[in-house]
């Protein structure tokens, strides 16, 4: 198969594909499907997880819509057109997802006096900066900066209920550091 893929053209591949002609269908996708792959890594910042999910999806909108190329570019940049937005619609669900646990999240304020007595600068900034990072970005900023939840949100281009709950969780995650580290 390896040697009819390498000699049968892009046109033929997809007319075959058209006909939903099984085997074409697989020889179309060995052909692409490691450049893809590549393409996949890149955008889900080397996650195989994801890079193999954004694969499958964006083969499967490429047989679905295979009947729609028409030759005005290559067959490659169509597939890998398709691979990208596969990509894009998988970030920007993540992204949802993410913010919205984020805005929904809230953690129980506790009294942090007595804890914090027991804990010196140096310690508790290592202990900021081992926080998630948006979350202790999020801290430093409204913390030590002074900004408003507004100011933060439009700084790091977040929604202002993200901001906050952020701090929440920036909070909630240093008072459990400095209770594991008092014991």
């Amino acid at each position: 198969m390896n040697k009819e893929i390498n000699t049968i053209s892009d046109k033929e591949l997809v007319k075959r594909c058209i006909a939903y002609e099984r085997k074409y269908q697989e020889m179309l996708y060995r052909k692409y499907a490691d450049k893809m792959y590549s393409v996949a890594m890149i955008y889900s910042n080397n996650n195989e997880d994801d890079a193999s999910d954004i694969l499958q999806n964006g083969f499967i909108q490429v047989f679905k819509k295979i009947h729609t190329f028409k030759f005005n570019g290559s067959l490659e940049s169509w597939i890998r057109r398709i691979i990208v937005n596969k990509a894009i619609e998988l970030y920007r669900k993540k992204v949802r997802e993410r913010d919205n646990i984020a805005e929904y999240k809230t953690f129980a304020e506790t009294e942090t006096e007595g804890i914090l007595g027991n804990i010196n600068a140096d310690d508790l900034i290592k202990l900021v900066n081992s926080l998630p990072s948006k979350a202790s970005v999020v801290l430093k900023l409204f913390a030590v900066e002074g900004y408003s939840h507004k100011e933060i949100a439009e700084k790091l281009k977040i929604k202002e209920g993200t901001s906050k709950s952020q701090l929440n969780r920036a909070r909630h995650l240093l008072k459990e550091a400095i209770s594991k580290q008092n014991g």
